[in-house]
């Protein structure tokens, strides 16, 4: 029962990710309908948080492997690189300035 219930659930909410609070409601719900018992709804309500986690991160990962490859072929440059930039410059504008001043 408890494999056929999480195959419906895994089904039903296809790439979806169920928050802890929605799949603590419908676990909750199926116990008192005497769908699950306690235990039953536990474990699923963990495995699906647990899959819920998993799926989130996959996306993540995905998204930022796109974005890298996306901004890689921009010719944008990092705000670090373009903040070290900024400092060599003023120091350079600075000595520059002290220089003209000797002369």
């Amino acid at each position: 029962m408890l494999e056929l219930l999480r195959r419906g659930f895994f089904a039903s909410i296809g790439a979806a990710i169920l928050t802890k609070e929605k799949i603590d409601e419908t676990t909750r719900r199926l116990v008192e309908e005497g769908k699950l018992t306690t235990a039953e709804s536990e474990k699923l309500a963990e495995d699906l948080i647990r899959a819920g986690e998993q799926q989130w991160e996959e996306i993540n990962a995905k998204t930022s492997s796109t974005l890298g490859r996306f901004t890689e072929n921009l010719e944008f440059v990092r705000k670090k690189d373009f903040d070290e930039l900024k400092k060599r410059m003023d120091l350079l504008e600075e000595r520059l300035s002290m220089m003209q001043q000797e002369e």
